[in-house]
């Protein structure tokens, strides 16, 4: 089984989500980026602190090389890499990377309008565009900061228009 099977099938079992993972240039840190759709405000410490200890079990039964195990939410700007990530923060405002450029383009920033038949809709100023998932070479959202209840600091939530 590869890491990315390995950590996969764990984390479901856990009732997380892998969003991503990386190793080093080496390979000598493993970082898990996991999120849990269900859980309003995210994965906080506590969730990490879990999962860690979890993986550091499963990794060392598997004889996975690494030395350092980082595990992380996604962050505010969290990559959407699967469908399902396109379908489910559909009307959130994302950054897109095209491998092949589309309109003379490669990079495009809109408002998410979910996805269809393999194809990504954004909302760009020049109206909508479809993109193809295969072509996607990276997509991020963007996350907004507005002034909230807190005191008048900066809260961040993600932006639906």
């Amino acid at each position: 089984m590869d890491v990315h099977e390995l950590l996969e099938k764990t984390l479901t079992g856990l009732g997380y989500e892998l969003v991503d993972f990386e190793r080093s240039p080496r390979g000598r840190v493993l970082r898990v980026f996991i999120d849990k759709p269900e859980k309003p405000r995210g994965i906080d410490v506590d969730d990490c602190a879990l999962v860690s200890n979890h993986l550091s079990r499963v990794l060392a039964v598997e004889d996975v090389d690494y030395e350092r195990l980082e595990v992380s939410s996604p962050g505010l700007d969290r990559l959407l890499k699967k469908e399902s990530d396109f379908a489910r923060f559909a009307g959130c405002e994302i950054t897109l990377k095209l491998r092949l450029p589309a309109a003379g383009r490669r990079n495009f920033s809109g408002v998410l309008g979910g996805v269809i038949d393999g194809k990504v809709r954004l909302r760009i100023d020049a109206g909508d565009m479809d993109v193809e998932l295969d072509n996607i070479d990276r997509a991020r959202l963007v996350p907004r900061f507005e002034t909230g209840k807190s005191g008048g600091k900066p809260v961040q939530e993600v932006m639906r228009k």
